[in-house]
């Protein structure tokens, strides 16, 4: 008996192959500038080096890996309720550190609102995580746990986006420098009365397939004066924004300098820090 047309043509596609995570690494997270804007910021206000660096929501650990990296004295506490993406940074991100620097990261699979840990000297909260905190009573909570968490100088690094552009529902696609694909970030939905806010993060490849819905959010859309407000109200001291400025071409130039007036721009993104 013949088998011939029995077997399905299986094509593998790039999004079949693809790893959202490193995507994610490739395309989001700039760990090492991140942390280097954290390691300068803290020196400047405190007039020392951080030691103990504490990454609510770390997801992958990356920022951890880039603290411990960045000098033998440092430490880094890496918090996120998610099995599944701190099995993958430690499969793939602890993995590529030596025996001695993986022993000075600390993994906690919690709740950052229930987390305990090791006293740190800065506690960082990137990429809009705190946003999934909807309610003010929420949020103010979460930033009171974290002033109670830090050391008496301890700093609170967050950043934050914003402008006319992240209240539309809009797709945005960009092009990843030396890599086949596009990152693609898209609002499908905002809601003006709660400021509920649903994203999404798609990729599209070379061979022309995609991976749809790789990462997935439902937040609130805070504003800069809401989120200064409620650290403020928790205790916080020099509640300071850090805007970036423009090259010569008209882009992003990658520097955030203290500022208490922005441009009012379809978008930006700032940093924000918060002293004990």
């Amino acid at each position: 008996m013949s088998k011939k047309g029995s077997r399905k043509n299986v094509t593998t596609t790039m999004a079949k192959l693809a790893d959202r995570h490193k995507l994610y690494e490739l395309s989001v997270q700039y760990a090492a500038s991140e942390i280097e804007f954290v390691d300068d910021t803290f020196k400047a206000l405190r007039n020392r080096q951080a030691k103990v660096l504490r990454e609510d929501f770390c997801g992958t650990a990356n920022v951890c890996c880039e603290w411990v990296r960045l000098r033998k004295s440092n430490q880094a506490i890496g918090v996120d309720i998610d099995a599944e993406v701190l099995d993958w940074g430690k499969e793939n991100n602890l993995s590529q550190l030596s025996k001695q620097q993986r022993n000075r990261i600390e993994l906690h699979q919690e709740d950052v609102l229930k987390v305990k840990s090791a006293t740190p000297d800065v506690i960082s909260a990137m990429n809009f995580s705190y946003w999934l905190f909807k309610e003010r009573k929420q949020l103010k909570n979460y930033f009171k746990r974290v002033r109670d968490a830090l050391k008496d100088d301890g700093v609170f690094f967050m950043d934050a986006y914003g402008g006319y552009d992240s209240f539309k529902e809009i797709i945005e696609e960009r092009e990843v420098e030396e890599e086949d694909f596009t990152y693609i970030w898209e609002q499908e939905k905002y809601n003006p009365i709660d400021g509920n806010l649903i994203c999404h993060i798609h990729f599209a490849f070379g061979d022309g397939s995609r991976l749809n819905n790789a990462f997935s959010y439902d937040w609130r859309l805070w504003t800069l004066p809401e989120v200064r407000e409620l650290l403020t109200e928790v205790g916080f001291k020099n509640v300071t924004v850090y805007w970036q400025g423009w090259d010569d071409e008209g882009e992003p130039d990658g520097i955030f300098e203290p500022a208490t007036e922005g441009d009012a721009d379809a978008g930006w993104i700032c940093y924000i820090s918060a002293e004990k």
